[in-house]
């Protein structure tokens, strides 16, 4: 698999595994177990979670998947904005830490920017960081000037952000200013969350017809062109074995340069700067 490395930091699979709307319902926590459980039999060891999915639920599962074999995984968390103060982002890790069943997160994010200072966030991270709490940190939902404004308070690592087909306006300065950095961005939603966006992507005629190409699925397909962007991480959340699998195949279909056109012509590519998307 594609590997990408974090500054100062270790590889992760360019493809990891997200938990959103996990630890929802307890009837589907153990079929969510095995799910984080599989996606790590097939080498998506990155796993993105945070304290605001299931209220916590999402990291409860993650800590059961992991139970006996946290040393294969890459934990990726998140704190509430509302928790971010220097105190409350502490007391927040701590109880991610319970959750999670780990005295470690590898990588702890703020999930957006809310009204607690920034320098006062980094602050708590690298208390946390000092203390073993966490190894790196960084930043979700950031736009480019939040992004200058976190390097001058301390070092992230990455920002986590919504980017897929449809939703490409980070490619306009976000993308290449990371780049430029050697800063991985993480792409939440790589298939699109809501029933008729994911409809608007997977049912795209120029999609199937690259998807037939390669004998896969549109989704896989739409997929794939999000893991071919250099600095990328993807992180698709799914339960059934059936997706994950899929998902795994993803990473290996090669997309020519036909096929990248064909993708541009359908998805344009933004022309101008916008706002950052976010769900």
């Amino acid at each position: 698999m594609k590997m990408i490395r974090f500054p100062l930091g270790p590889e992760v699979p360019a493809l990891g595994q997200g938990t959103w709307n996990m630890g929802e319902k307890s009837s589907r926590k153990q079929d969510e177990v095995r799910a984080l459980q599989l996606g790590l039999d097939l080498g998506m060891t990155l796993i993105d979670t945070a304290e605001m999915y299931g209220e916590g639920g999402a990291e409860e599962v993650v800590g059961a998947a992991l139970a006996g074999r946290r040393d294969q995984a890459f934990i990726v968390s998140k704190v509430y904005p509302h928790n971010a103060s220097f105190e409350g982002a502490q007391q927040a890790c701590e109880r991610s830490l319970r959750r999670l069943k780990t005295d470690c997160i590898d990588l702890y994010l703020l999930h957006w920017q809310g009204h607690h200072p920034l320098a006062e966030t980094f602050d708590a991270f690298e208390t946390l960081r000092k203390a073993g709490k966490i190894k790196a940190y960084g930043v979700s939902n950031f736009d480019l000037e939040s992004m200058e404004e976190a390097l001058t308070y301390g070092a992230p690592a990455t920002n986590q952000v919504l980017y897929n087909l449809t939703k490409r306006g980070i490619e306009f300065d976000l993308l290449p200013w990371a780049r430029q950095r050697r800063m991985p961005l993480m792409a939440y939603s790589p298939l699109e969350t809501s029933g008729r966006e994911q409809a608007a992507l997977l049912d795209n005629p120029a999609l199937k017809l690259v998807a037939d190409a390669h004998n896969v699925t549109p989704a896989q397909i739409a997929l794939a062109w999000v893991l071919h962007q250099d600095g990328v991480i993807a992180i698709p959340k799914a339960v059934d074995p059936v997706h994950l699998r899929a998902n795994r195949a993803a990473a290996d279909i090669v997309l020519s340069s036909d096929d990248l056109a064909a993708l541009d012509r359908a998805f344009p590519p933004p022309r101008r700067r916008r706002p950052l998307d976010m769900r």
